[in-house]
C-alpha cells in the first residue's frame, strides 16, 4: 500500500497544479512538492505503525490530521477528473474561454478550501459517539421462542488512543442501555499493542447480557498481536469464538452462535509474541456449519468480521451473518464506487442471500487512519428478530 501511495500521490499533485498555467514553473512545482509530502505523510505513519518505528500511542493521534489529508485528496482528485474531462470538451469545441477558466488558479484553489472544509466535517463527525440505531429483521419460518429476540452488534470500535477510554464506556453505556438480549462483537475491537490499547478496551468488560457477549475476530486484531488480544478478551468476560459454534437455549429453542476467524489470516506483526510467526485462525465456516448441523440448532447466527463471502456462507445453512469491517463505506459516493466493490457489493445494512440475511454494520468507530464520515453514521445496532409475514 505505502508504495502504491508513494506512486500515486506525486502524480495526482502533478495532475492538479501543473495546468494552473498563471502560476510560474517554480510556484508550480513547490505546490507539486508540498502536496506530495503531505499526501505520502499518512503512509509513512502506517508504515511506522508496521514496523513499530514510533510508539503506536504517538501514531494513531497523527493518523487523524492524515486521514484529513487523504480525505482532502480523495476529494481533488475526483475534481481533477471533473475539472479536465470538461477541459477536454472545450477543447474538442473549442471554446478558449471555458478551457482558460477550467484551469484557472483560483478554481483549484477554491476547490481545494472547500475540500478542506468538507473534510474537516467529516473528521468531526468521525470522531463522535454512536447511537443506538433499531433494525428489524424479519425471517421466514423464524423459531417462535426467537420473536423479538434483541441481539446489540457493536462491530469496528477500533478502540485506541483516539477511539479511548471514554468512548469505548459510552458504547458501552447506551448498548446496555438498550437491553439487548444478546451482544456481539464481529471483529476490529481493537488498534496498535496490548500495552498502549488495554486501558481503553478495559470498559468492555462491563458488557453484559442473558445470552452473553460474544466477540469474533477481525483483521486488526491480526495486525495488532491476536494471541495477546485474545487472550485480553478472555481476561475481560467476553466470549471468544474462533472457528467455534456455541449453542444457546432460548426458551427451548437451540439458537447457534458461531464465529470464524479472518481472511487476513497469515499475516505477520510485529505485536505478536514471535513477530516472524503468524497469529489466529484462518476463516472456517464449514467447521462451524457441521457443528451447529450436530447440535440440533434450528437457527444459525454467524459472526464473520468481512462481508465479501457472505454468498459462499449461506450455502452453509446459516441463517444470519452479522458483518462489519466496510464502515458503512464511511462516505457517500464512495460507499459505492469504492467500498462496494472489493467487498463484494455489500456495504452496509440487510441483504437477502437466498434463505440468509447478511447485516453488514455501519461500525460504532473508524479506524484512526482514515476517521472521517459523511451522511454515513457510526452506529450501535440492535437487531431485532421477527417473523416474516
Amino acid at each position: 500500500m505505502v508504495s502504491l501511495v508513494a506512486l500515486f500521490i506525486p502524480m495526482l499533485s502533478f495532475w492538479l497544479w501543473w495546468p494552473c498555467a498563471s502560476l510560474s514553473r517554480r510556484t508550480r512545482w513547490l505546490l507539486i512538492a508540498l502536496t506530495a509530502v503531505l499526501g505520502v505523510f499518512p503512509a509513512l505513519l502506517l508504515k511506522a505503525a508496521q514496523t513499530g518505528a514510533l510508539a503506536y500511542t504517538s501514531i494513531a493521534r497523527l493518523q487523524v490530521p492524515g486521514g484529513w489529508i487523504l480525505a482532502i485528496l480523495l476529494m481533488m482528485c475526483a475534481f481533477v477528473l471533473l475539472r479536465d474531462g470538461l477541459w477536454l470538451v472545450s477543447k474538442l469545441s473549442r471554446n478558449a474561454m471555458a478551457g482558460r477558466l477550467l484551469h484557472a488558479t483560483s478554481l483549484t484553489f477554491i476547490a481545494l478550501v472547500l475540500a478542506a472544509a468538507v473534510s474537516a466535517l467529516g473528521v468531526y463527525n468521525a470522531l463522535q459517539a454512536p447511537h443506538v440505531q433499531e433494525q428489524t429483521l424479519s425471517f421466514k419460518q423464524l423459531p417462535p421462542a426467537l420473536k423479538g429476540l434483541r441481539i446489540a452488534v457493536l462491530a469496528d470500535i477500533h478502540a485506541s488512543p483516539v477511539n479511548n477510554a471514554k468512548y469505548v464506556q459510552t458504547i458501552v453505556d447506551r448498548a446496555l442501555a438498550a437491553r439487548p438480549d444478546l451482544i456481539v462483537l464481529p471483529g476490529d475491537m481493537v488498534d496498535g499493542d496490548l500495552q498502549s490499547g488495554q486501558v481503553n478496551v478495559a470498559p468492555l468488560a462491563q458488557l453484559k447480557a442473558p445470552l452473553g457477549v460474544w466477540v469474533a475476530p477481525g483483521n486488526h486484531e491480526y495486525y495488532s498481536g491476536y494471541n495477546a488480544w485474545m487472550q485480553e478478551f478472555r481476561r475481560l468476560g467476553l466470549n471468544v469464538l474462533e472457528n467455534r459454534m456455541q449453542l444457546l437455549q432460548v426458551r427451548g429453542t437451540k439458537l447457534a452462535l458461531s464465529g470464524i476467524g479472518d481472511p487476513v489470516y497469515g499475516r505477520t506483526s510485529i505485536y505478536n509474541a514471535d513477530p516472524t510467526v503468524a497469529e489466529g485462525v484462518a476463516p472456517d465456516v464449514a467447521t462451524v456449519a457441521n457443528q451447529a448441523r450436530k447440535a440440533g440448532a434450528q437457527f444459525h447466527v454467524l459472526l464473520a468480521h468481512q462481508p465479501k463471502f457472505a454468498r459462499e456462507n449461506a450455502s452453509q445453512g446459516v441463517n444470519l451473518q452479522i458483518s462489519g469491517h466496510t464502515h458503512g463505506g464511511q462516505i457517500h459516493g464512495m460507499d459505492r464506487w469504492l467500498v462496494a466493490p472489493v467487498n463484494n457489493g455489500f456495504v452496509r445494512g440487510t441483504y437477502e442471500l437466498g434463505p440468509m440475511k447478511l447485516w453488514v454494520s455501519s461500525g460504532a468507530g473508524l479506524w484512526a487512519g482514515f476517521a472521517v464520515r459523511l451522511g454515513i453514521e457510526p452506529s450501535i445496532d440492535v437487531l431485532t428478530l421477527a417473523e416474516q409475514k
